[in-house]
């Protein structure tokens, strides 16, 4: 028994072996094209027609006046912030 193990693993071996490997071909890559020389300059093209300016803007109307405000009394009014108070424990 043993001696048929053996042979079947050499024949997988074999087999497997022998089957056909496929072949890598490495393709060179192309150079990069470069542009050749500038053609020749083309003919200057027509003049444009002499355009008109448009018409000035309407100047905006004049705003009104706000109210005059109330004089004040003489006092000024200071607000202190409160004190901070001591951490409790």
């Amino acid at each position: 028994m043993s001696h048929s193990m053996l042979i079947a693993a050499l024949l997988a071996a074999l087999s497997l072996a022998a089957c056909e490997k496929p072949t890598v071909i490495n393709v060179p890559a192309q150079p990069a094209a470069v542009p050749g020389p500038a053609g020749p300059q083309g003919a200057t093209g027509a003049q444009g027609s002499e355009g008109t300016t448009g018409a000035a803007g309407k100047s905006g109307s004049e705003g009104t006046t706000g109210a005059a405000g109330k004089p004040g009394d003489g006092t000024t009014v200071i607000v202190m912030p409160p004190a901070a108070s001591a951490p409790a424990k």
